[in-house]
């Protein structure tokens, strides 16, 4: 029986921000029950292509397909381009975005450009309500101006952020970008009497995953899709492991 596209889930590199070492960051890959990666820059400088070759194939090396990179913040600079020359050595079909408020009517369809020129697609990653590109009028807005090149990383406790009325990932896979989900971060918050956040490991917080994995393969969803649970950086392991069985008894 084939996998869904939701749950040929990897995780985000990010979580193993305290490690450094390539190698060993590939390892607990492993160990955590996945063989997929989103690579950010914690792990790897993406302005230089040559000397990524290096880090692709400590990854390889060790069973790990990089699938992704990212956070990336588009700014419109010359070295952009070098982004998606790493995607390509890579062999990854997705990169997560930000984009700014000061120039993204110009960048924008800049970077849908490259994404055309390279055969890839761009995830504007929503980060909540305290940062540009988080809240569905804006996205809505970015969409318009990137085209079909330009779609959503969905992350899903950052959603949930914004609040209740507006922040529903549900919602946003089903109807508001209905098509357009082209990434997601499986996290999970709760949340105090102070709108504080906390990470939790995912479907224990505020996510409906089983109706959000659902929403996911009933609109055709075929993108990227990691796990990121930031809260133990020092020792993530335990945490990413309950992560992905939590994941895995959804197919049970």
């Amino acid at each position: 029986m084939a996998v869904s596209a939701a749950m040929n889930f990897g995780v985000q590199s990010y979580c193993f921000r305290d490690i450094k070492d390539n190698r060993h960051v590939a390892k607990l890959v492993r160990q955590i029950g996945v063989s997929s990666v989103e690579l950010c820059e914690v792990h790897a400088s993406f302005d230089k292509p040559n000397e990524f070759k290096e880090v692709v194939k400590i990854y390889q090396d060790a069973g790990v397909q990089i699938v992704s990179l990212g956070v990336q913040t588009f700014v419109g600079a010359e070295k952009e381009r070098n982004w998606f020359e790493c995607l390509k050595i890579a062999g990854a079909r997705h990169i997560s975005a930000h984009f700014k408020v000061e120039n993204f009517a110009t960048v924008v369809p800049q970077t849908a450009r490259l994404a055309q020129e390279y055969d890839v697609k761009v995830g504007i990653h929503c980060h909540g309500g305290y940062m540009f590109g988080g809240q569905p009028d804006v996205i809505r807005h970015l969409l318009d101006l990137g085209g079909q090149r330009i779609g959503v990383n969905i992350d899903t406790a950052w959603c949930m952020q914004i609040g209740p009325n507006q922040g529903q990932p549900v919602k946003w896979v089903r109807e508001l970008f209905k098509g357009r989900i082209y990434g997601v971060h499986y996290k999970d918050f709760v949340f105090d009497r102070r709108g504080q956040w906390k990470d939790v490991v995912v479907g224990e917080g505020n996510l409906d995953l089983p109706e959000f994995v659902k929403a996911l393969d009933e609109t055709g969803f075929d993108g990227m899709a990691v796990i990121e649970y930031e809260g133990d950086p020092a020792n993530p392991v335990p945490a990413l492991t309950q992560c992905v069985n939590k994941m895995r008894n959804l197919a049970r």
